[in-house]
């Protein structure tokens, strides 16, 4: 796992520069951290934290984590089934595991591609963000919003921006008083003021939502 990716001081003193509004917001929320964080759930292969991203799409913190545990279990050891495993596996223990029938083709199509090398996620660090993000989505069950995520906690990419986030929408919403969430066409050009640190923006909106009550 690479180190966390820490924004240029001087780019960082820019973005305040460019929206006071935000910089205001900045100085009350936690410094953003970096990422990939170190240690815990970021330990692992970009494709275990893929195969992760799909098992807990909408799904209770509490269910996701234990069908991830069973499938964890399916393969002998400690580390969670590689890409040519999960193939080998057969669908009923797959399925047994919790898997729906949506999530199970969705890891099976992006162990496939893994394993086929259409998808090289060795060398995924390498491209640029657009490219990632159209290669992931390729993928069945992996949508814009797990891409982002993807680039933004794993890659540690520091302009990245998630339109379709609710949680940001709402970010948004409390930072500049709008009487409402801003549809993702809205946040996309708002954020345009945020390049090339968008990723920093995303973070202080998240953190916006978390420390301030609803009206």
């Amino acid at each position: 796992m690479s180190q966390p990716n820490h924004p240029d001081p001087k780019a960082v003193r820019a973005l305040r520069r460019r929206d006071p509004v935000l910089a205001k917001a900045m100085t009350r929320m936690p410094k953003f951290p970096g990422f990939p964080l170190q240690g815990g759930e970021a330990v692992g292969s970009h494709f275990q934290a893929l195969a992760r991203s799909i098992i807990f799409q909408q799904l209770a913190g509490a269910a996701a984590r234990t069908i991830y545990g069973r499938v964890n279990r399916l393969t002998p050891g400690s580390r969670f089934p590689n890409a040519r495993q999960i193939l080998e596996l057969p669908e009923e223990d797959l399925r047994g595991a919790g898997l729906s029938a949506g999530k199970f083709k969705s890891l099976r199509d992006l162990a496939a591609r893994v394993d086929a090398k259409t998808l090289s996620l060795t060398s995924i660090s390498r491209m640029d963000d657009a490219d990632i993000e159209s290669a992931l989505t390729e993928v069945h069950g992996i949508g814009p919003w797990t891409a982002q995520m993807f680039l933004l906690f794993r890659l540690g990419r520091l302009d990245v921006m998630a339109p379709g986030d609710l949680a940001i929408q709402e970010g948004l919403k409390r930072l500049d008083g709008l009487a409402e969430r801003p549809k993702p066409k809205a946040l996309v050009e708002r954020a345009e003021i945020w390049r090339p640190l968008r990723s920093v923006a995303c973070w202080t909106l998240w953190r916006l939502t978390d420390n301030v009550s609803p009206d």
